[in-house]
């Protein structure tokens, strides 16, 4: 007893030590993200720097309005879990409720290793298959047009499909486990009651796995907002309005492409930039969590 006791006491010891880990690892971040970030909020001012649209910071008289930035960053998750999430979710409804256990292993190994594809491969290819295709597109939509300009393949159409792509993998696992994870009375329930396979996976498994899809949901979301190099590669990196077919440049691309040779007052806007996109993830996580409670409730 003295034996299980102390091992039980370890055991708490041990995971509570984690958890404090974890959370001075959360408040050391946000702390050292306002210290770095607020100062350029005060000296370039804050209706300047959140909604001014020109970015020119090594000009004699520089502007540094980062509104075109963040709306790239929004529209380009906005679209890429809009495109993402529907494809995951029927994929994951394939391997949990439809496929053989072959072909939902197959698939599954495919999702796994498309997860562990580095991101600079995603932007190689994107950059070599994906960009000449988006010419050629944009050759077609904007012929005779000399006011377009015209980008190579490089633009915000390529990076929505890129994110759109990277975050399958953890929409599809994430809701794979929570499909799967829905007790099969409820299952035997529906079918008893005269539904359809596809009216039971539709009207009762996806509502009951709903918080865990939510779950998938958010961590796509900050997947899709953290990106960078595949985004670098495939965008153009030009600070322009986010148009489908002009050249643009995310929050976190705007970190990667000039954080390098930037002092001053650019270095530390440059760590604005970062504090935006953390408070974005914050509230994205935020209005999830919510969303997620809710449904719970919900369910209950």
């Amino acid at each position: 007893m003295k034996k299980k006791a102390f091992i039980e006491k370890t055991a708490k010891s041990i995971f509570l030590t984690c958890a404090a880990v974890a959370i001075f690892a959360v408040c050391a971040i946000t702390i050292y993200m306002l210290v770095k970030g607020t100062p350029a909020l005060k000296e370039v001012g804050v209706s300047e720097l959140l909604f001014g649209n020109i970015w020119e910071p090594t000009a004699d008289n520089p502007s540094y309005g980062i509104l075109y930035i963040i709306l790239a960053s929004l529209f380009g998750t906005g679209a890429a879990i809009l495109i993402g999430v529907p494809i995951g979710l029927l994929t994951a409804v394939y391997i949990s409720e439809m496929a053989g256990k072959k072909i939902a292993k197959i698939v599954r190994s495919s999702v796994e290793l498309l997860a562990a594809i580095p991101s600079v491969i995603y932007g190689l290819i994107g950059m070599m298959v994906l960009n000449p295709l988006m010419f050629k597109l944009e050759n077609i939509v904007f012929a005779g047009d000399s006011s377009h300009q015209f980008t190579g393949g490089a633009n915000m159409l390529s990076a929505i499909i890129i994110l759109a792509i990277m975050i399958l993998p953890t929409v599809i696992s994430v809701s794979t486990s929570s499909i799967k994870a829905v007790q099969d009375n409820l299952r035997a329930a529906s079918l008893a009651l005269g539904a359809t396979k596809e009216q039971t996976i539709f009207k009762t498994v996806i509502p009951a796995a709903k918080s865990g899809i939510l779950t998938g949901v958010v961590l796509g979301i900050g997947r899709a907002l953290g990106e960078a190099m595949a985004i670098n590669m495939v965008a153009g990196g030009a600070v322009n309005i986010p148009l489908p077919f002009n050249s643009v440049r995310t929050l976190t691309t705007q970190i990667v492409s000039e954080m390098s040779y930037a002092g001053g007052l650019h270095r530390k806007v440059l760590f604005t930039v970062g504090l935006v996109l953390y408070v974005f993830i914050m509230i994205v996580n935020f209005i999830l969590l919510k969303a997620r409670k809710a449904g719970e409730k919900d369910g209950k």
